[in-house]
């Protein structure tokens, strides 16, 4: 072999070497990117599993409530239209807004029953209870499960060099499930 065939190589060598490399760390932050926003839409999944566990429970608590507490109308109302709001919610923004709705309303119905002491020693209203307190606690597991992928996901799309990756290809940042503001108060007890 040559000096100039040699010399040659060795360019086309480097040559290869600049493009390949670049290319390579392409691939894997797009990979990357795209495991994270499946990490997302897993752990979102996840999240609605637990809000219809607690929809699908909704209909049978108010229902025992209302047996004890008829006069609580507004209450059931409030519920009731919540609940429909979670149904027709369309993108995680709006499923977001709508089980943060809700939550309030249910939080409404927990102080109607407490005005009822013969309603909260009825078994079928202790067994749902415990069963709404179970959901409850299950969605606040799987909500921050949701927001540490979220977290991660929207930390490297905006980490350089990957937020140019990210841009070029339109990944977004991701919606954090955040706790409404109302519920943020410290509640006031009076006696």
């Amino acid at each position: 072999m040559t000096q100039g065939q040699k010399t040659t190589l060795i360019i086309v060598g480097i040559i290869l070497l600049a493009v390949l490399i670049p290319l390579l760390y392409l691939k894997g932050t797009y990979n990357s990117l795209v495991r994270m926003d499946e990490g997302i839409k897993g752990a979102w999944a996840q999240v609605e599993n637990q809000l219809q566990r607690r929809y699908d429970l909704i209909p049978n608590y108010v229902e025992t409530v209302k047996g004890y507490a008829r006069h609580e109308k507004e209450v059931f109302l409030k519920v009731t239209k919540a609940r429909s709001m979670v149904a027709g919610a369309g993108n995680i923004s709006e499923k977001i807004a709508a089980n943060n709705q809700l939550s309030s309303a249910l939080a409404r119905l927990l102080v109607v029953v407490e005005r009822y002491p013969d309603l909260k020693a009825n078994t079928n209203f202790i067994r749902l209870q415990d069963e709404l307190a179970g959901t409850e606690n299950r969605i606040a597991v799987e909500r921050r499960r949701f927001n540490e992928a979220v977290k991660v996901y929207n930390m490297n799309i905006r980490s350089f060099p990957t937020n140019l990756i990210a841009g070029m290809f339109g990944f977004e940042k991701a919606t954090f499930f955040e706790v409404p503001k109302e519920k943020q108060e410290v509640p006031k007890i009076k006696f």
